[in-house]
């Protein structure tokens, strides 16, 4: 099964080329450390790409798309429909992360993997599991296998964009009501309350904040989800496109390629995926704090910190295609800034003292 094979083939850092990266790094044209986390990230992308300078030349931004049957418990003020509307646009390079994908110098790939209805649209890849999750608060959102082929689409993705010579991924998706099951991720993983794990998503009121409470907890209560089996939270309470996204992140691991997570909705889909498959968090790259409420809780529990603090919460993938500048400014710091020795800068105490 492509999963189980993608599992298996995730590895840990390359240590040797991590501290060769530190090494270098901590000699630059600079104080050690003056350059804060662009220094720590150089050595992460060392690690993952077994080299002492990394370095980036192709770049992918994938996007899930998805439609959610609790939809239907009035958990959103948008309709269904507007995801398939949204795919449109995204794919017709007009939306938020299109811009900033194109600023970036990044392909951006498009995937319907659960979009309700039929999305004929040219540029979208067509891997569809179902018309969408069923209603997680009367049920499961799927089936187990139903799951595994989501998070499947994501690795088969992932793959060909590494095979076709990406070397940086980064996640991003697109589903009405998503919100609400990265709740239920979050609330079940973290082992906090629906109340203290649910936000307000999109222009969320007060009564429709009643609701996705609501939905939160019944999902949780009627599925009783098991919180160390990733696939089980995934099919009981996920969504289609954070399935998908979870895939990604799988399969860029599986192939030592680093990837960058987007806000929420993405970070629900890396706890997924580090709760299959934990080596898989050392390849992950967290770009941005969301707005959304409990983003900051499920990156802690992960042991990451957010790079951007722009109070974004669109989704689609914008703060992680954001964040491929920093990602290239990492590499740029420890390919092209000379050493004190390459510079001639003598640092003898003696002579720094007079």
């Amino acid at each position: 099964m492509l999963l189980e094979k993608t599992v298996r083939e995730i590895g840990g850092l390359d240590q040797k080329a991590m501290e060769k990266a530190r090494e270098r790094v901590d000699n630059l044209l600079k104080p050690p450390g003056s350059l804060g986390r662009l220094e720590e990230l150089a050595v992460q992308l060392a690690g993952i790409q077994g080299r002492p300078i990394p370095e980036i030349k192709s770049k992918s931004v994938i996007l899930m798309a998805g439609d959610h049957g609790v939809v239907s418990e009035g958990v959103s003020i948008a309709s269904q429909e507007v995801t398939g509307l949204m795919v449109s646009a995204i794919a017709g390079g007009v939306s938020g992360v299109s811009v900033l994908a194109r600023l970036a110098g990044a392909r951006l790939v498009v995937v319907d993997v659960g979009v309700a209805g039929k999305v004929d649209v040219p540029g979208v890849l067509d891997y569809k599991v179902r018309e969408g999750t069923a209603n997680i608060s009367t049920g499961p959102a799927m089936s187990r296998e139903e799951a595994v082929k989501a998070l499947e689409a994501g690795i088969a993705v992932a793959v060909k964009e590494i095979e076709e010579g990406a070397d940086l991924l980064a996640t991003g998706d697109m589903g009405i009501g998503n919100t609400t099951p990265s709740s239920a991720i979050l609330s079940l993983m973290v082992g906090i309350t629906p109340e203290e794990a649910t936000g307000r998503g999109t222009m969320v009121n007060d009564e429709v904040m009643k609701r996705k409470v609501m939905a939160v907890k019944k999902a949780i209560e009627i599925n009783r989800p098991d919180p160390a089996d990733g696939i089980d939270i995934l099919s009981k309470v996920g969504g289609l496109e954070i399935g998908g996204l979870a895939g990604v992140i799988l399969g860029a691991a599986s192939r030592r390629a680093p990837v960058i997570i987007d806000g929420f909705i993405s970070t629900a889909a890396a706890m997924i995926a580090c709760a299959i498959a934990p080596e898989a968090r050392s390849f992950i790259i967290p770009s941005h704090l969301s707005g959304e409420q409990g983003h900051s809780l499920m990156l802690e529990r992960l042991g990451m910190k957010p790079m951007l603090l722009m109070d974004m919460r669109l989704g689609e993938g914008t703060g992680a295609a954001l964040a491929m500048h920093l990602v290239e400014a990492a590499c740029r710091i420890a390919s092209e800034m000379a050493s004190f020795q390459q510079a001639g800068v003598d640092l003898d105490e003696d002579k720094i003292l007079k």
